[in-house]
């Protein structure tokens, strides 16, 4: 049994114009989203195990065990990994994501943050949702950093959009394989194929912070632009947070 995880791939070098906590916070956004995602992985599996979940209905959101508080400011305002994960599984995803046939199989949420050196912490919830061809994660992050920002921070590989009105940077990731086994023993990692992320401003001012959707194939193949692009225009406005144009 195993899961496969998208690796960012962050550019190192903050703007000189800018204060290098807003570049690390984005660094490292993806990767602990991905680990908090692993760990409702592991839970979820845990309890499935016990047949709790048929395998012919689609998963219902979970939650990751122990609650974190969320502690960035203007923490009123900011979504938890339960509230990304109740939008994220909707019914028509798999649609969107061109595989209407399936279903979800696991999905679930995690809240965490992060906090630099001498800064202030920065609320990174997540949620996961896999079904049979596709894994999709969404993710925000309220640190300062704009879209235009990261764009620039990517270089050539970043490829902008428009998602609803607010601006967007497309990019790949690789990802790679975790085997594990619940009974415990050894933890195996390699490589495996390329995750699409879709970094969203969440007004239409890009006024710092973003929202993330990310896509990747279970067979390791090449995911859909197209999946991703229908899926970020048709979640991201229902999110609370979000200032429509």
């Amino acid at each position: 049994m195993g899961d496969r995880l998208a690796v960012p791939e962050r550019a190192q070098a903050a703007p000189p114009d800018e204060e290098p906590e807003m570049n690390w916070g984005a660094q490292v956004l993806l990767a602990l989203a991905l680990c908090g995602a692993l760990a409702g992985g592991l839970w979820y599996l845990g309890r499935d195990s016990g047949g709790e979940q048929a395998a012919d209905r689609p998963a219902s959101c979970s939650p990751s065990g122990k609650k974190k508080a969320l502690k960035g400011p203007a923490q009123a305002g900011h979504v938890t990994g339960d509230q990304l994960c109740r939008a994220l599984n909707r019914a028509d995803l798999p649609t969107l994501l061109g595989t209407p046939a399936e279903h979800a199989q696991t999905a679930y949420g995690n809240d965490s943050s992060v906090k630099p050196a001498g800064g202030t912490e920065i609320d990174t919830p997540g949620a996961t949702v896999d079904l049979t061809t596709y894994s999709v994660q969404l993710s925000a992050s309220y640190d300062r950093m704009t879209v235009d920002q990261f764009a620039r921070l990517e270089g050539p590989r970043a490829e902008r959009k428009t998602v609803a009105g607010h601006r967007a940077v497309l990019y790949s990731d690789q990802t790679f394989k975790i085997g594990f086994q619940l009974g415990g023993g050894k933890t195996t990692t390699a490589p495996g194929g390329i995750a699409r992320t879709l970094v969203v401003a969440p007004d239409a001012e890009d006024g710092g912070g973003s929202y993330e959707v990310a896509v990747w194939r279970q067979d390791g193949g090449l995911p859909d632009d197209a999946a991703l692009l229908r899926v970020a225009e048709r979640v991201l406005p229902a999110l609370p947070g979000w200032n429509p144009v």
